[in-house]
């Protein structure tokens, strides 16, 4: 299973501003250079070892030291099932980083992935007098925000997320084009390319007849992804002709194949589990160059392995 939690906490430690620029517009202003942004841990000390810890997703905090504004935290979380939301648990996330940080400058921001007429705007604790606890949140539901108002933005998470947007079936590749376009033109990192052509893979979901046709409609775009590609194969078959070298051929080879399966798989879906390990560390070599050649055309993990 795709681990869309992880996914978008990588796309905000990788790109706060941006992430804070689209997610959080009306509250962050503009973000200069001047702005300082930084993570927070994740995980709070606890006062008794029996307790649970109470995870974040990401906790930024941002300081203007000119003095323009006070210090602000902000706790972005990730949502894909909107009926799993829970809002009393994000008012226990804000409450604990107020009282850990001495603060009560903190905005709380939830991305969903996914819309729902049931999400919760607001939680009201009170009598039939008076209201004794009111909590609102900051919402960002990607699937309510027009796709056109951000084909060519210079704001690097709203391109990767174009996917996520609403848009009609006669703009899918568009979507695709512009969100690999603005990858390209906006990250000159080639690791963090070959990082993010995933995510934009993931949620495109394009099938192969309609990579077919992106290919035939986008060819510099289809031939700059293909050099990624072709470039993280080469640094896999590199890593497993050094191991060769150093462990013995055959056996050197197997497990170069299986470092860059595994690397691949990471890419496209995240960390994988124990299971998914054994099985690899099983593998004939002929099962791992099979699985090496399905991983990239792939929609699943499953299908890796399923594929012929």
């Amino acid at each position: 299973m795709i681990s869309h939690d992880q996914n978008f906490k990588n796309l905000i430690v990788d790109y706060p501003r941006q992430a804070l620029a689209l997610f959080a517009e009306n509250e962050v202003g503009q973000l200069d250079d001047a702005v300082r942004v930084r993570l927070l841990r994740e995980e709070q000390q606890k006062e008794r070892l029996g307790e649970r810890f109470r995870e974040l997703d990401v906790p930024l905090l941002v300081e203007w030291p000119d003095g323009r504004r006070e210090a602000i935290v902000f706790v972005l979380e990730e949502e894909t099932d909107p009926s799993r939301f829970s809002i009393h648990r994000l008012v226990h996330y804000c409450a604990d980083l107020a009282e850990l940080y001495q603060t009560e400058r903190v905005v709380p921001v939830v991305i969903f992935l996914h819309s729902s007429f049931a999400i919760p705007k607001e939680l009201r604790l009170g009598s039939d007098h008076q209201t004794y606890l009111l909590f609102q949140y900051l919402d960002c539901e990607l699937k309510q925000l027009p796709v056109e108002d951000y084909w060519d933005s210079d704001n690097l998470v709203a391109r990767l997320n174009l996917p996520n947007m609403s848009w009609s079936d006669d703009q899918k590749l568009e979507v695709y084009a512009r969100a690999v376009r603005g990858l390209m033109e906006l990250e000159p990192d080639r690791e963090r390319q070959l990082k993010y052509v995933d995510f934009i893979d993931i949620y495109s979901a394009l099938d192969n007849n309609e990579m077919a046709d992106y290919e035939k409609r986008y060819p510099q775009e289809t031939r700059t992804m293909a050099g990624l590609r072709e470039r993280l194969l080469n640094e896999g078959k590199q890593q497993g002709l050094e191991q060769g070298l150093e462990q013995g051929l055959e056996q050197g080879q197997a497990n170069g194949e299986r470092t860059l399966l595994i690397r691949l798989l990471q890419h496209r879906f995240g960390e994988l589990d124990e299971a998914t390990h054994q099985r690899l560390e099983a593998a004939t070599m002929a099962d791992l160059e099979r699985w090496t050649d399905n991983v990239l055309e792939a929609r699943s993990l499953d299908e890796v392995f399923t594929r012929h």
